[in-house]
């Protein structure tokens, strides 16, 4: 496809996408509201970028907002098993149940140990790698 094909589409979509019947029967569709999302995302963080080259300060204010969101994330995670356990006394728990719990143990420990060489290698955009740990894979 050519730019000005890309061009013709996108002035179509647009008018099609503006008739509510339309746009409600397209967003039905897994693969166009995938890529409707998608779109979305980019055009979000291509704004984004474009802040940050304008203003620095932009993104020393995000680096600290994405340091406490992560404290406090880990935080969370520990007050809220140091609620929990106390109450899983004298409860017994399925075979399948207890299997649930460790797969989830794994992928906290996973998770955790990902976050760690990323600190330590200072790689952070491996964002694939931890997508497919949360899956179980």
């Amino acid at each position: 496809m050519g730019a000005r094909d890309d061009e013709v589409a996108t002035s179509i979509t647009s008018e099609l996408l503006q008739r509510p019947r339309v746009a409600r029967q397209a967003m039905r569709n897994n693969y166009v509201r995938f890529t409707i999302n998608r779109a979305q995302f980019d055009n979000s963080e291509q704004a984004r970028e474009q802040i940050r080259e304008r203003m620095p300060a932009v993104r020393k204010i995000e680096h600290t907002m994405e340091y406490l969101d992560l404290v406090g994330s880990a935080h969370q995670y520990v007050a809220a098993l140091g609620r929990l356990v106390p109450r899983l006394r004298d409860q017994e728990f399925s075979y399948d149940e207890r299997e649930t719990i460790r797969r989830s143990i794994a992928k906290v420990r996973g998770a955790a140990d990902w976050l760690e060489a990323a600190l330590e290698t200072s790689t952070f955009n491996v964002v694939e790698q931890l997508a497919q740990l949360l899956k179980g894979e």
